[in-house]
């Protein structure tokens, strides 16, 4: 963790910012090592200056803030003192000119509220900081995808003919809970014609015999992700379904051999369909 908030002082330094404002409920866990702010409601920020380190929130969350993160300062939000009037008292106190904000997480509201008090603000991502990961981050990905592997392993033995996929999923998220983690996005399971639908919503259908069995599910553990996509058969395939399966396989294996660095998504997916003869 104080590897990573050098790495931001430095970034301040490139970047010629005094301050840099998160308002993001994964930077804040990953710079603070806190994960228990909701990420569907704004109920904290963070503050970072080349000498000061400061942390914003209700009372609801203060010990366990002041316990769990004693490096950074606590800065107490209430009615009587709102987040954009403490934050206008600190930049005062250190004189900041230049802060940078996540421009893809703060809302038009809120940047508003922040332009009233503050004119240069300037838009800072922690993605180049964060997309390098260390050794400890490695091995947490490893161990949430351990998990999924073994969560996927017991998952397609449950697969029994009438079961719905919102029981299947049940069953896939309480054995993933069984290991101590938790799942990284709401699990997709789907059925036959469901499988060929983008994001399908796990519903009542039931499973019958010779069907595509679509599983895409991830595993959340020490706040890193993994995240699977398989898809199994439930039954004996006929010819055209072999096919469309192998047709798939051999796509995802070209694609896979042609990912080089900065490689674009788009240009390697029609690279690999076109090598296998798909549109």
């Amino acid at each position: 963790m104080q590897t990573c908030l050098l790495k931001i002082n430095n970034l301040l330094e490139k970047h010629n910012l005094d301050a840099l404002l998160i308002s993001s409920v994964p930077n804040i866990t990953y710079l603070t090592g806190y994960s228990g702010f909701s990420s569907h409601e704004r109920e904290a920020y963070v503050l970072i200056t080349k000498t000061k380190r400061y942390i914003f929130t209700d009372g609801r969350y203060s010990e366990a803030v002041v316990k769990q993160v004693p490096h950074f300062i606590l800065k107490e939000i209430s009615t009587q003192s709102p987040f954009i009037s403490l934050l206008q008292t600190l930049i005062k106190k250190h004189a900041l000119k230049n802060i940078g904000f996540e421009e893809d997480d703060l809302s038009v509201l809120e940047y508003n509220k922040l332009r009233k008090i503050h004119k240069s603000l300037k838009p800072f991502t922690l993605s180049t900081l964060r997309i390098h990961k260390s050794s400890n981050e490695i091995v947490a990905i490893k161990n949430a995808c351990a998990i999924g592997d073994k969560a996927f392993a017991h998952i397609v033995k449950q697969a029994t003919l009438g079961i719905t996929e919102k029981q299947l999923a049940i069953e896939l998220e309480l054995w993933i809970k069984h290991f101590g983690a938790d799942i990284s996005f709401p699990s997709i399971v789907a059925f036959g014609a469901n499988a060929a639908i983008p994001h399908h919503q796990t519903s009542d259908q039931r499973l019958t015999t010779n069907s595509f069995v679509l599983l895409d599910f991830g595993v959340k553990l020490d706040n890193y992700c993994s995240d699977m996509t398989r898809t199994i058969f439930f039954g004996k395939p006929s010819e055209k379904q072999k096919k469309i399966y192998e047709t798939v396989r051999i796509a995802q294996q070209n694609a896979i051999q042609l990912i080089t660095y900065n490689l674009g998504l788009i240009t390697s997916n029609k690279t690999s369909l076109k090598a296998s003869e798909v549109d």
